[in-house]
């Protein structure tokens, strides 16, 4: 019987390391120095949330036509 848990239970034991590692990453481990502020560059706000112009499509094929010719032609 105890032949049955240990495969049933293998997720959970990986599941829960991962998930130890990633806790231990966030909370025990130093961060890496953040950059000066005078390497930083400053963008403007509206400069973030300007769209870019959506992309012009080119006219597709038709693909009725080519199938009917396709077909009419076996």
């Amino acid at each position: 019987m105890y032949v049955l848990i240990v495969p049933a239970a293998l997720p959970f034991v990986l599941l829960a390391t991962v998930m130890g590692l990633s806790w231990w990453e966030d909370r025990i481990l130093p961060r890496p120095p953040a950059e000066p502020a005078e390497v930083l560059v400053e963008v403007p706000a509206e400069a973030l949330f300007t769209p870019a112009a959506p992309a012009q499509l080119a006219e597709l094929p038709r693909v009725d036509t080519a199938l009917t010719r396709e077909v009419a032609g076996r």
